[in-house]
């Protein structure tokens, strides 16, 4: 993906800063390890600091010191996560803020107006989240919400998407814009919205709507339908997944972006993805094990730290915990995507 900050090698694994920052961890530590493109959010971005206030300070790449390339949520997942402070009609949706409980209306047009001001490479339409399980008159509606916003969104976006504050840096280039197939776990309102999202011609493409709570099955069976469906000429972006083995799978089938919490906020609490599968590093028989986290992992933390430094560090609550399980993590999920690259690239 040639993209105004950086060109992107796909598959891809993004790594999910959702406040300007991915937890834990520096920017260029962040590039040490390889990751070429990040997430920002952007109704988080929009209640603090506020986009207005990252438009004046030159952009979210600049704002956060990040020369890579970045994507923008379009805060529609918040419509899915936050169902007991917002309540959703035909013209957007009304968020009650889990900061300070002020109110806040959000539209398509809203939404883009808040992503050309932070300036992210890859913007993405406004859509509702729809939840597992849904009933299909459930999932019809939300469908219908999801591609009425996604043509006001496109229709915005295509009027004003030269206004990023990098503009005027890269005058030959410009931000892009994905819109988000929806439906639930109903495969003919997959299809339908998937064929109608083509008929807009955005940019690229995204499969929203999964690791929503459905068992496994069905996000593959509602991936393998739609990728079919998306142009193979443009970015095909699976949302919100997942496991080390599902990123590999998705990617084999043709995927071209993911990104995901699991890699980080697993971290957080002690589990590590390793060569030999899930490790808890808080478990006390690693209380003196002079090995590293992971015999076949070459990262920073693996070359330097054992797994009883990593485990005390746990029990002590100290902040450099989370930072060196969650550089592992990221490098493991860096290098899965790496290595499928190479095997592609080695198949023709």
């Amino acid at each position: 993906m040639r993209l105004p900050h950086r060109t992107v090698e796909t598959p891809v694994f993004m790594p999910v800063g959702t406040a300007g920052t991915v937890k834990a961890v520096p920017q260029d530590v962040l590039e040490t390890l390889g990751a070429e493109i990040i997430l920002g959010n952007t109704y988080h971005l929009y209640l603090r600091p506020g986009h207005e206030a990252i438009r004046r300070m030159g952009g979210l790449h600049r704002f956060i010191s990040w020369p890579g390339a970045m994507l923008t949520d379009s805060g529609g997942f918040q419509v899915y996560s936050l169902a007991q402070l917002r309540k959703v009609t035909d013209d957007g949706v009304r968020f009650r803020s889990h900061l300070d409980g002020s109110s806040h209306f959000f539209t398509p047009e809203h939404s883009m107006d808040v992503q050309i001001a932070l300036g992210a490479d890859i913007a993405m339409a406004f859509d509702e989240c729809t939840e597992y399980p849904a009933e299909r008159e459930r999932a019809r509606e939300s469908l219908r919400l999801t591609m009425a916003w996604a043509q006001r969104s496109l229709d915005h976006f295509r009027s004003h998407q030269h206004e990023t504050p990098w503009q005027a840096e890269f005058p030959d280039q410009r931000q892009s814009l994905f819109g988000i197939v929806q439906g639930g776990t109903y495969m003919d309102l997959r299809r339908e919205s998937a064929e109608r999202l083509v008929e807009l011609d955005f940019d690229g493409y995204a499969i929203g709507g999964l690791s929503v709570g459905e068992p496994r099955h069905l996000t593959l069976e509602v991936i393998s339908e739609v990728l079919p469906l998306l142009p193979r000429d443009k970015p095909r972006y699976v949302m919100g997944v997942g496991y080390p083995d599902e990123i590999e799978q998705y990617a084999r089938l043709g995927v071209d972006m993911m990104d995901c919490v699991l890699p980080t906020r697993a971290a957080r609490h002690g589990l590590l993805f390793t060569s030999e599968g899930r490790m808890n590093i808080k478990n006390r028989q690693y209380a003196e094990d002079q090995n590293p986290p992971d015999l076949a992992c070459g990262c920073m933390v693996c070359r330097r730290y054992s797994r009883a430094y990593l485990r005390h560090l746990m029990q002590a609550s100290e902040p450099l915990a989370a930072t060196l399980n969650t550089i592992h993590n990221l490098a493991y999920y860096l290098g899965i995507m790496h290595r499928v690259r190479a095997s592609l690239a080695a198949e023709g």
